[in-house]
């Protein structure tokens, strides 16, 4: 069997699917995978570029294989639907990858370590939490309006809505008055989860060096400089700031044909969480001061608290 140069690796739970060729480019294998056989095959051959798709659990098969020795590269599942010549299987999935990976101008994702990875998780909290907040504050808005009462919108307008709840529970129903207790309760709850979340984010930002070169930029603070530094290991991937704003979707769309160009609204291509903190971040705050977004949230969460 001739050597094996490339591999194409489609993931998944239990059964892997191979495709190989070698450096003429011919298939030398094809066949799946046990998830507990894959570091075995991996182990036994000589160190090659293997492409996987950057999907669930990619990041921790890119680290394990790189460890073995083998060059990984991450290629985005936009990229590789391109190569896909017949119908979707994992055979031809990872045909397509082993093709994609190969492409000299192909755009490869960083494979990130698992403390990166952590921290993207407490991202990924914060921001559920968040929303499961935002729904209890509109369910309670709404409940005190059928009483009769108008709350504002706004982290102010909650506290004065609580205020007023609580002044005139004495005439409201009794089944009500448990409903919105219990609302209340659940909004402190996850102020204090928000609230110890932020702190640790606050503290793996003073911590690290790149997060404290990025704060030294004016109008983002360590809420979205730890998303940044966490989602971006190697920003040598870009080849200037204008490739990394097109790449959280911050640049037109561009449609073009038969020599005219046409820009439209911002492609919102990428990562949308970034995206948001960024433009929160140069909508609101106070610019000059690198914490002040940070202060902002945590003030913020200490009113339900």
């Amino acid at each position: 069997m001739n050597e094996i140069s490339t591999i194409g690796l489609d993931l998944a739970k239990n059964i892997f699917q191979v495709h190989g060729i070698d450096a003429a480019r011919q298939d030398v294998i094809r066949k799946p995978l046990r998830r507990g056989e894959v570091l075995k095959f991996f182990a036994s051959l000589h160190p090659c570029l293997i492409g996987i798709e950057a999907c669930a659990t990619a990041h921790h098969w890119g680290r394990e294989l790189g460890k073995l020795g083998h060059t990984v590269r991450l290629v985005p599942p936009a990229y590789v639907k391109a190569y896909v010549k017949r119908d979707k299987t994992d055979a031809a999935d990872a045909e397509a990858i082993c093709e994609a990976v190969t492409r000299p101008t192909m755009r490869f994702v960083a494979v990130k370590s698992m403390e990166q990875q952590g921290v993207l998780m407490l991202h990924k909290t914060r921001d559920l939490l968040i929303r499961q907040r935002t729904m209890l504050i509109n369910a309670y808005r709404g409940h005190l309006a059928e009483l009769g009462i108008i709350a504002a919108q706004g982290s102010a307008g909650v506290k004065t809505a609580i205020e007023a709840f609580h002044m005139a529970q004495d005439n409201l129903p009794a089944l009500a008055c448990n409903a919105l207790h219990g609302l209340i309760d659940q909004m402190r709850v996850l102020a204090r989860e928000i609230e110890k979340i932020e702190k640790t984010i606050l503290t793996w930002y003073r911590q690290n060096a790149a997060s404290r070169r990025l704060a030294a930029i004016l109008g983002i603070g360590p809420i979205t400089v730890s998303a940044i530094t966490a989602a971006v290991p190697d920003a040598t991937l870009f080849s200037s700031g204008r490739s990394f704003t097109a790449w959280l979707g911050l640049t037109p769309r561009s449609y073009s044909s038969g020599g005219k160009e046409k820009l439209v609204g911002i492609s919102k291509r990428g990562d949308s969480y970034i995206r948001r903190l960024l433009v929160i971040g140069a909508t609101r705050g106070d610019p000059s001061s690198a914490t002040g977004q940070c202060q902002q949230e945590l003030g913020r969460q200490a009113t339900y608290a």
